[in-house]
């Protein structure tokens, strides 16, 4: 799916125009992307977080030359879906939350502490 029928769907989906849905549509990417250029993760509950990282400097190999090469440090943009949009996409994960929270030992409630026993006169 590209931008264009991106913004159809959303036209139809919500019965707006297609200048109504480009614009909604370019309001939330921009709004993501200068939120993560600031430096702010963007999370989306149940679809992914949107964030920044920092590569390290490392070297690297250019094979046509046959030389190492530095490659500098930079900041790059980050996708991480989230369990929801994982599940979606993979039923063999949603199958493998499922067991995994089957198997997960319960946690016990601490006991409620006895109030002390009133004393008479």
């Amino acid at each position: 799916m590209n931008r264009i029928e991106l913004v159809e769907k959303i036209a139809t989906t919500h019965n707006v125009s297609k200048a109504e849905a480009g614009r909604i549509l370019e309001t939330v990417t921009s709004s993501i992307v200068a939120a993560v250029k600031k430096g702010d993760p963007v999370q989306l509950i149940g679809f992914g977080t949107f964030k920044q990282v920092a590569r390290a400097a490392r070297t690297g190999f250019n094979p046509q030359a046959g030389a190492k090469i530095k490659i500098a440090a930079q900041k790059v943009p980050k996708f991480v879906p989230g369990a929801a949009f994982k599940a979606a996409v993979d039923a063999k994960f949603a199958k493998r939350q499922a067991e995994k929270a089957a198997t997960k030992p319960v946690a016990k409630k601490a006991a409620a502490p006895k109030k002390a026993a009133a004393k008479k006169k």
